[in-house]
């Protein structure tokens, strides 16, 4: 059976969405709601805007007095590592119109463990706050990714969702690698290793030229020194298949949903829709034109049409041009054999 997508082309006609869906048939009085949000690293400009998604929180706060946008920290050093620095990244970013909980606490160690009997994991580490919350709003901004091609619901989920120990986890099989011809030596990458496992050696002795290197005992695989490289230097050499943390993600997305079964809803903004995550302390231009918001009760179905609408309009598989190495259809078949929903979706437009 497919699943309804509902879609609108600007930020104008999200009431006659939210008329459409009636938030009511999924949140109650008496839910605490966690409206996960990635709120966008300092120094980034195409995270989810405030202004996109206030009028869709002040329509579950009419139903609910327990509202609070969430998200769990980072392992990497940047403006959302522990739960201060991130807090304040959201409220520079305009997001002051709810309560800010960071689910995973000071410094990411505020854990539950849900089991989910899946192909890697017995059981996933997720934030406390999300696994305590009754309901859940899936607030997205749908973009490119250099880890799983694209980042939607299922990301937002599952990645978001984990504490900083459960992204170690989803991230295990990333070993990254340097090209010194590359390497410039601007030392941004040391700045970014949340365990120092990029340092620098001279490779000339008479020009006395720094190149980074990295330590494979220190390496946890977060990636993050890939994301910091303006120059291309470091790559992802994968130690498993180039699959696997997209699968691990969705395997913590059902542990996101474990305890949440008709008390989810997504909207995925397909709006400013940038070439990498909203992580990184930039961003690239748009690979699309805007497209408009989706909504539905599916993270799978969501996705699997962002995903089509996105190419229809770019007229090719754009985020396999950007990362020709990676396929993100593999997060969302994986995702369907786990039961977190089907890629068969409706399209209804508003």
């Amino acid at each position: 059976m497919k699943s309804k997508v509902f879609c609108i082309k600007s930020v104008a006609k999200l009431p006659q969405l939210l008329s459409q869906i009636d938030l009511a048939q999924y949140f109650n009085a008496n839910d605490f709601i966690a409206c996960k949000i990635h709120f966008g690293e300092r120094g980034n400009r195409a995270y989810l805007k405030p202004q996109n998604v206030k009028s869709v929180v002040a329509a579950v706060q009419k139903i609910s007095l327990h509202v609070f946008l969430t998200d769990c920290n980072t392992i990497y050093k940047g403006s959302r590592s522990d739960s201060v620095e991130h807090i304040k990244t959201a409220q520079e970013h305009g997001y002051d119109f709810a309560p800010v909980i960071i689910a995973d606490g000071l410094h990411g160690h505020s854990t539950i463990e849900v089991p989910v009997n899946l192909k890697y994991f017995k059981s996933v580490k997720l934030g406390s706050a999300v696994v305590e919350a009754d309901a859940l709003l899936c607030l997205t901004h749908f973009k490119g990714h250099d880890v799983c091609a694209f980042g939607g619901a299922i990301k937002n989920l599952g990645m978001g969702c984990g504490t900083r120990a459960g992204k170690q986890l989803m991230h295990a099989d990333i070993k990254p690698e340097v090209n010194p011809d590359k390497c410039t030596g601007c030392g941004k990458c040391v700045q970014w290793c949340p365990t120092n496992a990029v340092a620098f050696e001279i490779r000339n002795p008479k020009s006395k030229t720094q190149k980074a290197q990295i330590d494979p005992a220190k390496c946890i695989g977060c990636g993050e020194c890939v994301a910091a490289c303006n120059f291309g230097a470091i790559r992802i050499a994968w130690d498993g298949q180039p699959h696997s943390v997209q699968e691990k993600m969705a395997e913590y997305a059902a542990g996101v949903l474990k305890n949440k079964a008709g008390k989810a809803v997504y909207f995925n903004y397909l709006l400013e829709i940038s070439p990498n995550c909203d992580c990184y302390g930039e961003n690239g231009p748009p690979i699309v034109p805007d497209i408009g918001i989706l909504c539905s009760t599916d993270p799978v179905a969501i996705d699997q049409a962002s995903l089509d609408l996105v190419n229809r309009a770019a007229g090719k598989d754009i985020f396999r041009q950007i990362y020709p190495d990676l396929d993100g259809n593999v997060q969302l078949a994986y995702a369907e054999k786990i039961g977190l929903g089907t890629k068969e979706y409706e399209l209804i437009f508003g």
